[in-house]
């Protein structure tokens, strides 16, 4: 059986969950508290990190990207990474720019401070770096809207990867109740129309114990 190692909230264990589902790709989730530093799960990621995906044929892999570009070569049917070159580069592009500069900027801003420090142990959260990510977020929101409107998905002419990773982040804070959808009407009818998809529907199922998500959550309507 395939099983993916994740955490509800890491957006990089969403975008996996989203690139597995929307390639209809059979698996099962299991939590792994990386703060407990599992000696078995160590065996298989040294760095103590989600994502990590067993394949059906005992090949381990850790890190979000090189799982879904193995998933993408691996299981070629429903392509994520584009079919042209341009494509392909503009995927990785934005790709980087969610898993990079947003996650730097607004994910580890917001979601890191106020829910994963705690749980490993770092101390109380730090109430200028949770100012920060606010403020980062209205730019950032404003690209995905910009993106969306001059596109049909935002790498281009249809759903990838970069669809996945941007939702992937935006999600996460979403359930923690750090997503100004006012900022962008381009942004939100973009995440309207990727939460409607299949693919979405366990993400919108997620629950966290001691943490609910706002009622607009798993409103497909907003």
């Amino acid at each position: 059986m395939r099983i993916l190692y994740h955490l509800p909230l890491s957006p990089f264990s969403r975008k996996v969950r989203l690139a597995l589902a929307e390639k209809r790709i059979p698996f099962e989730l299991r939590i792994e508290r990386v703060w407990e530093r599992r000696e078995e799960f160590l065996a298989m990621n040294p760095a103590c990190a989600v994502p990590v995906l067993q394949d059906a044929n005992g090949l381990v892999l850790a890190d979000s990207y090189a799982i879904c570009e193995y998933l993408d070569e691996a299981y070629p049917d429903s392509p994520l990474l584009g079919r042209t070159l341009a494509e392909r580069a503009e995927v990785r592009r934005l790709v980087a720019w969610f898993d990079q500069k947003f996650h730097a900027e607004v994910t580890r801003n917001l979601l890191h401070e106020k829910q994963m420090k705690r749980l490993l142990g770092q101390g109380n959260p730090d109430a200028a770096a949770i100012r920060a990510g606010y403020a980062n977020l209205k730019p950032h929101l404003e690209y995905v809207g910009w993106l969306a409107e001059t596109r049909a998905w935002l790498a281009g002419p249809v759903l990838s990867l970069a669809d996945l990773a941007a939702a992937a982040h935006l999600s996460a804070l979403d359930y923690i109740s750090d997503v100004d959808w006012t900022m962008s009407d381009g942004a939100k009818d973009w995440y309207a129309r990727i939460k409607s998809r299949p693919a979405f529907r366990p993400l919108l199922a997620d629950r966290v114990s001691g943490l609910a998500p706002p009622a607009h959550y798993a409103d497909l309507d907003f």
